[in-house]
């Protein structure tokens, strides 16, 4: 199992896990990402830092930190 910070762009995974706690666990909930869900990996920022995911037909945006807590299948 890899976290979603490791995935390449254009590459797709299922969510298996989401790892930690508190505010940023629950915003990434809210954002619909929970296990099961697919996402595709669209691009990273040039420095690398926010990543820009495709869920469900909508663009997200996440940290290095907060992918790092999503462990993919």
């Amino acid at each position: 199992m890899k976290s979603l910070k490791n995935l390449m762009p254009g590459e797709k995974a299922k969510v298996a896990r989401l790892v930690g706690n508190g505010a940023i666990k629950r915003r990434i909930i809210d954002m619909g990402i929970v296990p099961g869900v697919e996402v595709e990996m669209e691009r990273y920022a040039p420095l690398g830092d926010p990543a820009e995911i495709k869920l469900r037909g909508n663009h997200l945006s996440l940290r290095k930190e907060e992918a790092d807590g999503i462990i993919l299948e």
